[in-house]
């Protein structure tokens, strides 16, 4: 019986577009930024942080930008592992370039080379779309991977192929390299987190947001009513490829420490990203954190029971957890498309109108 609108009343605009417009709501998210940076700093450990709070942080973030260009913008892309190899091997470069700059002023940086790695690749989105833009961005992930390969200059002509993080701190607490403390890794990913959450949240929300979806939903009809396809195309790929690069940057930097472009952002990972927006909802900022929560605690869940309860090969595990991936994304392509947003969504209507049937 609490959570209605009657009794909140909008004395304003701002109040009345604000993005939690039921009181309950606005608590809810207070409380959890409040748990967010003022306790689970105090109390995270190596495992927490490194199995389940890091990981979902950063595949948050991807998937935020990978949201923006297909759920948003209408853009098929399957180019995303690619895009955050740039801004890994982006923030690479400039680490062992200038040692003395901010390791943050590196992450912002290499998200800005991605978006202009991302505008390039956007460019055939002008004339083609659906499957024929998805084919032309796997081309992307494929030549990206291929080039940081065969280029030794992007790895500083390392004998193994591998670059390896640098220790760098932020306020003299090291958030890289070996000596980076689980509290520390945790912290700068959430401040990206967040900081990259609300600027989404605004762009979708605003002008351009809205030419976005126009362009999503009938370009030809977008056009007429005087939305530029180019600049609405072009500056998705940038703004989403600007997300993914920062998310590939402190994928490598923060979280993995050391990398191979293969391996590390192979075309699997464009179909991890893309598979965490199908089934947390497209066109939803709360569907990529959904989406990326979802897809980061259930192999830790399976492997902790099918393996650490059951005693069952890992490789099995990981077979099992691929064929329940691969279910529940048929399942929600054909009962919900719009994922678990859309299921909270309908959760919280139904809870609004309770205890009444209708």
């Amino acid at each position: 019986m609490i959570y209605r609108e009657a009794g909140d009343f909008k004395t304003s605009y701002r109040d009345d577009g604000q993005t939690f417009p039921i009181r309950l709501d606005r608590w809810g998210y207070y409380a959890i930024l409040a748990l967010a940076f003022g306790i689970i700093p105090f109390v995270i450990n190596d495992y927490w942080a490194n199995a389940v709070l890091v990981p979902f942080l950063i595949y948050a973030i991807a998937a935020l930008g990978l949201n923006i260009l297909t759920g948003y913008a209408g853009q098929v892309s399957l180019g995303t592992g690619g895009f955050m190899a740039v801004g890994a091997y982006a923030v690479y470069k400039l680490m062992t370039a200038f040692p003395d700059v901010s390791i943050v002023i590196h992450i912002l940086l290499a998200g800005g080379i991605t978006a202009g790695v991302g505008v390039l690749f956007g460019l055939p989105s002008l004339r083609i779309k659906g499957f024929y833009l998805a084919v032309a961005t796997l081309a992307a992930q494929f030549f990206l991977v291929w080039l940081f390969n065969k280029v030794p200059w992007f790895y500083n002509y390392s004998a193994s192929g591998q670059i390896t993080a640098p220790t760098r701190t932020v306020f003299d607490q090291a958030v890289t390299g070996p000596a980076a403390t689980a509290p520390a890794k945790y912290l700068i990913c959430l401040v990206f987190a967040f900081v990259l959450a609300w600027v989404a949240r605004n762009l979708t929300r605003g002008s351009l947001g809205r030419k976005w979806m126009a362009i999503r939903d009938m370009d030809i009809a977008a056009e007429i009513i005087g939305v530029n396809p180019l600049r609405a195309k072009l500056s998705a790929f940038a703004v989403s490829s600007f997300f993914i690069g920062i998310a590939g940057a402190l994928l490598f930097a923060v979280y993995l420490g050391a990398a191979e472009v293969g391996e590390a952002f192979g075309i699997n990972k464009s179909f991890l990203v893309l598979f965490m927006i199908i089934i947390g909802g497209l066109g939803s900022i709360f569907g990529s954190f959904a989406g990326a929560a979802f897809l980061v605690l259930l192999p830790v869940l399976l492997k902790n029971f099918l393996v650490g309860n059951m005693g069952w090969p890992t490789d099995l595990a990981a077979h099992i957890e691929l064929m329940i991936v691969g279910a529940l994304i048929v399942t929600f392509l054909i009962v919900e498309p719009h994922g678990l947003a859309r299921l909270w969504r309908l959760a919280k209507d139904k809870l609004r109108l309770w205890p009444f049937p209708h």
